[in-house]
Formats: C-alpha cells, structure tokens, sequence
C-alpha cells in the first residue's frame, strides 16, 4: 500500500492592530501599517511562535499590516517572509477605506452577516470567490511542505473562510467565527480531512495542544 503524506500543520495568524482596525473597512489599501500597540502584539505571537521546535517557513498576505506582522515571527525564527498573493484580504470594492459606523447603517450589512455566500462588495470579490481563494492558497502551501509545521499571516475573513471550510461549515455561519488580532487559529490538514486544533487563541504555549 502506498505510505500516506504526513500531516501538515498550518498556523493562521491574524495580523497585530492597526490606527484604524474597528473603525474603517480598509480592504486592500495600500500604505496601512500596524500601531504601536499592534507591533507589540506582532512581536507577543512571535515570541509565542518561537518556542515551536520546528517552523519550515513564514507565509504572508501582500499587504504591509500582514507582512510586518510575518517579519516579526519569521525573524524570531531565523526565517524570511514568503507572500503569498491569494492570502490577501477580501477586495471589498467601493467599501475600502468607508466607516464601519456608516457601513452599518446600509441595508446590505445585514446581507454580509446573513447571507455572505450570496453577496459581492460593489466594484469588488464575492466572499465565496474569497473563500475559495484562500483555501486554494492553502491547499497549495499544504502540498509544497508535507508533514511540517508553517505559518499563515492573513486577515480575519480570511482565516474565518477558512475555518470554516475545514470545519465543513458553510460560508453562511462564517460570522459566528471570531478571529482577533494576533490571534493564532491552528488547522491540521491530513489526508483525510483536515482538523482544527484551536481558533482565535490569544495566549498560552502552543504546546499544550500538542504542537512541537
């Protein structure tokens, strides 16, 4: 019988804070850098990173609030930051860079939280081409490094996407999914099937659930 592929496990991190995370839909715009409070944040998930024994590379979104937030954990493990393109944030079209506040009061919020599998930002990507995006890369990222432990820095929809697409939830309940800033979310992808061993963790040792 054919020797099956080893597991991989793969780290989501959220990148740290922002000047403007909670307050503005930023989408893909350029020039947005983490906070004082965010690069402290970064450096905690590195240090957190760092008492892995093994880290076979360092993954990052294009946008600068993830790769600075991948430079801190690939530094910590003598590691660069590889980008990765389809791990970017959802294009939210004609939202970026609008309030949070306003974008409430819009009757296609509602849509957004309830129905995310039928809705496309205006001018941008439906969260269902999102998800299939980035659950690609990952596939993708899984198969170049079989039986290793790698690291994922993206963005909240993202890493919710994908969450639930491991759990088999549909991208409809995605919202009920947490993921904070800095968080770690670990996912075990194995030949038959992928499982999730902690979502939005933000302290503790990784060691607890098994990690080495």
């Amino acid at each position: 019988m054919p020797r099956s592929t080893p597991p991989t496990v793969v780290l989501l991190v959220r990148h740290g804070l922002t000047p403007t995370t909670g307050v503005v839909l930023p989408g893909r715009a350029p020039g947005l850098h983490l906070s004082d409070d965010g690069r402290r944040q970064a450096e905690a998930v590195a240090r957190r990173i760092a008492r892995l024994d093994k880290v076979a590379a360092v993954y990052a979104s294009p946008l600068e609030r993830a790769r600075e937030t991948a430079a801190l954990i690939a530094r910590a493990r003598g590691l660069s930051v590889r980008i990765e393109r389809e791990l970017a944030e959802v294009d939210v079209g004609e939202w970026t860079g609008q309030s949070l506040k306003r974008l409430r009061r819009r009757p296609e919020w509602q849509a957004v939280q309830r129905h995310p599998s039928g809705f496309r930002f205006p001018g941008g990507e439906s969260l269902i081409e999102m998800q299939a995006r980035v659950t690609s890369a990952l596939a993708r990222l899984v198969e170049r490094h079989p039986g290793a432990t790698i690291v994922s820095v993206s963005h909240a929809d993202p890493i919710k996407a994908a969450v639930a697409h491991a759990l088999g939830a549909h991208l409809d309940l995605f919202q009920r999914i947490m993921i904070g800033t800095a968080s770690i979310t670990v996912i075990v992808y194995r030949t038959d099937g992928p499982v999730v061993l902690t979502v939005n963790s933000g302290d503790g040792d990784l060691g607890a659930l098994g990690l080495r």
